[in-house]
């Protein structure tokens, strides 16, 4: 199976392979997105880099504890996809592959511990076209299509 790659590979550059999960979480009515906010106002989806013998389950309860203080319940896969990208923070090219999950919030748990992150409600559309990585607006954009 093909996997869906975004973002152009640059000639002569090494890109570090980063897997990450990421939670796509519609509220209670199902007209908004759960989407996390940086302070250089990026938009991304809940979730993040896997870390070392993780497992997608693993990074997604505590991603989703550091950016939103909340615990989640794991519902569904949608797909993974990758994106080629720079990043300008951290100066390195990377090769995310995203692995996209439908999830529901649990509780609040308490705040959230990561610095920088705030999370913000979005209509899907609003969410598509503002994130920051391509494969992430893509995720959503299957989530809804799978209903």
């Amino acid at each position: 199976m093909e996997i869906i790659t975004f973002g152009k590979k640059e000639e002569g550059k090494e890109y570090i392979i980063r897997p990450a999960a990421y939670c796509v979480i519609f509220n209670k009515q199902k007209d908004k997105i759960a989407i996390i906010q940086t302070s250089d106002g990026n938009y991304f989806l809940p979730g993040g880099g896997i870390e070392k013998n993780e497992t997608h389950k693993e990074c997604l309860v505590r991603e989703a504890l550091e950016e939103m203080g909340m615990d989640i319940e794991i519902n569904s896969f949608i797909g993974s996809a990758r994106r080629y990208f720079y990043s300008t923070n951290e100066y390195k090219y990377y090769l995310s592959e995203g692995y996209f999950y439908i999830c529901k919030i649990v509780k609040q748990i308490g705040e959230p511990t990561e610095e920088g992150h705030f999370l913000k409600w979005l209509e899907p559309i609003q969410a598509i076209e503002g994130l920051f990585h391509e494969h992430q607006s893509w995720a959503i954009q299957e989530a809804l299509r799978k209903g």
